[in-house]
C-alpha cells in the first residue's frame, strides 16, 4: 500500500512540475515569437519619436533607463533599512522577544498587500508631502513595496543560522557589533537571494508606478522629473491598435526578461564569491 501511496505522490509532482515548466515555456515562448522580428538595435538606444505608439520610429531607451533608475534607487533604500532591522530583531533582540514576532507578523501582513494598495498609498503620501509624479515618488513606492519582501526573505534565512556562531564570538570578547559584521558576511548569500526577490517583484510591477512616477518620452534628468518604466510601456503599447506596436511590447518584454537575466547572473555570481568564504 505504501509504495502504490509513492507512485501516485511521484506522478502526481512530476505532472505539477510538467505543468509548470510547460506554462514557463509557452510563456517565453510566446514574448520572443512576437517580439524577436521587432526588436532591432533601435528599440534599444533610441528614445520614442513623435507616433512611436503608432507604429512610427523610435525605441524605449526611456522606459530601460527608467526601471533601473527606479529599480537601482528602491535597492539602496530597502537595503539600508531591511538588513539593520533583521540584525536588530535577531541579535540585539530576546529569542521569544514579543516585538520580534510583532516585527515579523507585521512584514507577512505587508508582504501579501496588493501592489496597487503601495500605488495609491504613495500616490496620497506625495500628495500630502506635495510631490508630484516623478522618478523620486517612483522610487519611493517601489521601496515600499519591495522593503517587506526583503526583510522577511532576509530574516528566514538569518534564523536558519546556527545559534552556536553568534555565542563564540560574543565568548571570544566581541562587541555586538563586530559578532554582527562577521556574520552579515556569512549570511551575504542570503541577503543577495533575498534582494533578487526584490528585484523581480519590483522591476516588473506597473500598479505601483502608475500614479508615482508618471511617463515621460525622454530620460528623466533629475528625481523631481517624471519617468517611464518597461511595464507601463509594455503596457500602453499593448493598448495600441496598430500590430506593429503590440510586437514591440513584446520585444519590451523581452528587454526587461533580459535585464532581469543579467540582475539575477550577477547577483548569483557575487552570491558564489562570497560563498567561498563562509565558515
Amino acid at each position: 500500500m505504501k509504495i502504490l501511496e509513492e507512485k501516485i505522490f511521484k506522478v502526481i509532482m512530476i505532472f505539477a512540475a510538467m505543468i509548470i515548466l510547460g506554462v514557463l515555456v509557452y510563456i517565453i515562448a510566446t514574448v520572443f515569437y512576437r517580439g524577436l522580428p521587432a526588436l532591432n538595435l533601435d528599440m534599444i538606444t533610441k528614445l520614442p519619436g513623435g507616433g512611436f505608439y503608432l507604429g512610427k520610429e523610435g525605441g524605449v531607451l526611456n522606459a530601460i533607463v527608467g526601471s533601473l533608475y527606479i529599480i537601482i534607487g528602491s535597492l539602496i533604500i530597502s537595503i539600508l533599512i531591511s538588513v539593520p532591522l533583521v540584525m536588530y530583531v535577531n541579535f540585539y533582540l530576546p529569542p521569544k522577544s514579543v516585538f520580534a514576532s510583532l516585527i515579523r507578523f507585521s512584514l507577512d501582513i505587508l508582504f501579501g498587500i496588493p501592489s496597487i494598495v503601495y500605488g495609491a498609498f504613495g500616490f496620497a503620501l506625495m500628495i500630502y508631502l506635495g510631490i508630484r509624479a516623478s522618478l523620486l515618488g517612483g522610487i519611493l513606492t517601489v521601496a515600499m513595496l519591495i522593503m517587506p519582501i526583503m526583510m522577511r526573505s532576509f530574516d528566514e534565512i538569518t534564523r536558519l543560522l546556527s545559534r552556536e556562531l553568534p555565542d563564540a564570538l560574543l565568548s571570544l570578547g566581541a562587541t555586538k557589533y563586530e559578532m554582527v559584521k562577521v556574520i552579515l558576511r556569512q549570511l551575504m548569500p542570503g541577503l543577495i537571494t533575498a534582494i533578487l526577490l526584490a528585484i523581480g517583484r519590483g522591476i516588473g510591477d506597473a500598479a505601483t508606478v502608475l500614479f508615482t512616477a508618471g511617463y515621460t518620452d525622454n530620460i528623466p534628468a533629475s528625481l523631481n522629473q517624471p519617468a517611464a518604466t518597461l511595464p507601463l510601456s509594455i503596457f500602453f503599447q499593448l493598448g495600441s491598435p496598430v500590430e506593429e506596436v503590440q510586437n514591440r511590447a513584446y520585444a519590451s518584454a523581452i528587454i526587461l526578461t533580459v535585464i532581469i537575466l543579467i540582475l539575477s547572473f550577477s547577483a548569483r555570481y557575487f552570491s558564489s564569491k562570497f560563498t567561498k568564504h563562509k565558515i
